[in-house]
Order: C-alpha cells, then structure tokens, then sequence
C-alpha cells in the first residue's frame, strides 16, 4: 500500500494505490468531528466501520463516490481483496471548517447535506454516486501523472478540487431513480456481471435474462442508476484494463487491445486516446523509460 498525503486548504487528501497477492486489512481513525468523500478509480473494497458495539459494512466499488460523516470513536478498516489493484482519493475535512466555506459552498453542504452536518451517530452515511466520464478521467489523471516536486503538488490539488467540484455538482442535480431494492440488487449484479466479462460480454438480452429484469426496464435503469448506459460501462472498464495492462506488463499494445476484446486496432487507438488523452504506444513507451 502506497500512500500520498496532502493538505488541501482546509482538506486532509489520502491518495492510495495498492496492488497485492493476499487480502490487506488497512486501519485508520479520524480525529474529532470530520465530513469525508472517497473516490474509487479501481479495486473492490470492503469498508468495516465500528462504532457503539455495531459494525456496518460497505462494498466500495471501482466508479463509485461516497461521502460520510465520522468521529474519533469510529473505527475504520479497508478489507482490500488481492489481485484488485485500489486506487483511492479519500477527502477529510472537520465539521468547524465548513463555517469558513464561501457562502455558495455553505449552502450546497445545508441543502444537501444536513444528515451530515447534524449527525445523530458516530457515522451517517451519505449520498454515493456512480462517477460520471469526467470524475473518471480526473481520477486517472491523479495516478498517472508523471509530473513530481511542486508541479505535482499543484497538479494533484487542481484534480482534487475539481472532483470536488462534480461531486458536488451531481448533489445539486441528484434525481433519485423511483426503483425497489429487489430491482437495485439486479442491477448492481448486471453491473458486476458485465465488469466481470468485459472483454466479451453478454448481449442486452442475455444480460436481462441473467438477472431478471426485461431488456428495456435494464437498460433504462442502468443508465438511471449508475449514469452510463450499460455498453458504454463496458468501453470504459475495457479501456481501464487496457491502460493497466499496458503499464503493469509486458504486453504489446495490440495483445492488450486484443485480452481487452477489441479485434481492430485503430478502433482500440482511437477509443483509448479519446478517453486518455494519450495513444496506446505512448503509455507504452512511458512505462519502459520509467522502468529503465
């Protein structure tokens, strides 16, 4: 487990990176009254959270956002799976700044989030989002980058605050999809099913048929529920894969478009530079001078 830590105007920043063989189990407590928001660019996570002889647990997800509020007398622990990379960006900041905040921030924290501002518990959770391209692309950018010394520095903050910015932006556009917990269950397992199979997965109609729900409610809902349309998800963890594959190991670009499941290789170019800003053989060629 790596671990950056930044103070970020009145913010505390985590930004961990961990990629094991065997399951880690990371603890951590906040110190006095603090609102938190986690980022989850990769990796399943398990959050236990410990707190008046209760233990709750959280799956983490790659793609999702959270925010909470939490004190000293929680406990935390991150149960981290082996062979799934964590990319984190964990945010803390104590509940005294917000009354520093500018007015327009104030108001986003009043309107949006008063179950966190007045908690009636040691933890309250709070809303969590599925990522919107935008959020994603500022996470990746975080742990790519290749920048170091100040630049760096100023760099990393400018992604934070703008992931800032977006988490808050979907609070103040939050439309809650009117759907039952049996119909959320079935799309998170569609979700896992397609995450799992990226490479070839299965068609609309075979995915509703797999976790019974009709082609038309599934496509819909998915969309409603984690902000992308389901075939578009498996673009963009086919892209994500690509990029580790193409970073972590000894693959040539065309076998990793290949693993990935695109048979073209102008299409894969094109879809990975659009989405990275970069072509597959540059972040090939930046992963051997790194490690020469």
């Amino acid at each position: 487990m790596t671990t950056d830590i930044l103070e970020l105007n009145d913010c505390i920043v985590l930004i961990e990176h961990s990629n094991t063989t065997k399951t880690i189990v990371q603890k951590c407590e906040i110190d006095g009254d603090a609102l938190g928001f986690a980022f989850y660019g990769s990796g399943n996570v398990e959050l236990e959270i410990k707190h008046n002889n209760q233990t709750k647990y959280l799956m983490n997800t790659t793609g999702l956002a959270i925010c909470f509020f939490g004190n000293q007398k929680v406990e935390f622990s991150h149960k981290i799976e082996p062979d799934k990379p964590l990319q984190s960006i964990s945010i803390f900041t104590k509940l005294k700044n917000l009354n520093s905040l500018p007015q327009a921030e104030k108001e986003i924290f009043e309107n949006y989030l008063p179950q966190l501002l007045r908690p009636k518990e040691h933890f309250v959770k709070g809303p969590s989002f599925y990522m919107t391209l935008e959020m994603q692309l500022a996470v990746q950018k975080i742990f790519n980058t290749s920048y170091t010394g100040n630049a760096r520095l100023l760099f990393l903050k400018s992604q934070v605050n703008e992931l800032l910015a977006h988490f808050y932006a979907l609070l103040a556009s939050e439309k809650k999809p009117d759907l039952s917990e049996t119909d959320k269950n079935k799309l998170f397992q569609a979700k896992e099913i397609v995450t799992i199979n990226y490479s070839s997965p299965p068609s609309i109609t075979q995915l509703s048929q797999m976790v019974g729900l009709n082609s038309n409610k599934l496509k819909k809902n998915f969309k409603e529920l984690f902000g992308i349309p389901v075939f578009k998800f498996v673009q963009e963890e086919r892209l994500n894969k690509a990029y580790e594959l193409l970073r972590e190991s000894e693959k040539t670009v065309q076998e990793s478009a290949w693993e990935v499941g695109y048979e073209s290789l102008s299409s894969f170019s094109n879809a990975f530079h659009k989405k990275f800003g970069m072509r597959p053989n540059e972040v090939k060629q930046q992963f051997f001078s790194n490690k020469s």
